[in-house]
């Protein structure tokens, strides 16, 4: 893989941009403290600012390393301040593998704002990075997420039992990719859109 780090990507409606401390107050009221949001998710809402401002300073410092891919989804429209986020949660050097994660701000949902946000980073991971597969996984009991999977491209590659965990518990996860060989930048667009 050739690491370029969290660059800025540009589509037509949104900003995918690092994160700076000063979007604490922001990112807090648009979807950290929101369970609605983290319901399916590992890590729980924000109780309080200060809990966004330590998570964004630790990103922050995490930007030196070329290895490091988080972005502050922007909406353009909307000005500056972020409404949601997406990363790669885990790489896998040995085999090129990125694995993807994402959530927006519950106002957001079902807008396909998630999935320009993620096509974008499929984009750039197989074109300026090099990874040779994309993954992600959802919880079974929010497809919305698995929409979102499939609207970019990614196969249903099965269901492990019982195999990972959330804020609800022990949960089975729905396990998504997508090769190099198999990437094209047009998808199939379909009426659907996710957390």
């Amino acid at each position: 893989m050739q690491h370029k780090g969290t660059v800025t990507i540009e589509t037509p409606r949104l900003l995918l941009r690092r994160f700076r401390v000063e979007d604490a107050e922001a990112a807090f009221a648009n979807w950290t403290s929101d369970p609605r949001v983290t319901a399916f998710l590992r890590w729980p809402s924000h109780s309080h600012v200060t809990v966004t401002q330590r998570v964004l300073a630790d990103w922050a410092a995490a930007y030196e390393h070329k290895n490091f891919y988080q972005w502050a989804i922007v909406l353009k429209e909307q000005g500056d301040d972020p409404i949601g986020s997406i990363s790669v949660v885990e790489l896998n050097e040995r085999v090129e593998a990125a694995q993807i994660g994402y959530c927006i701000g519950q106002p957001w949902w079902h807008c396909r704002i998630t999935t320009e946000a993620f096509k974008a980073v499929i984009e750039f991971l197989f074109r300026e990075v090099k990874v040779s597969r994309i993954e992600a996984r959802h919880d079974p009991n929010n497809p919305h997420s698995g929409a979102v999977m499939r609207n970019c491209g990614l196969h249903c590659e099965g269901t492990l039992r019982q195999a990972d965990y959330n804020n609800q518990g022990i949960v089975d996860v729905a396990v998504y990719g997508l090769l190099a060989g198999e990437y094209s930048p047009i998808v199939e667009e379909v009426d659907s859109d996710a957390k």
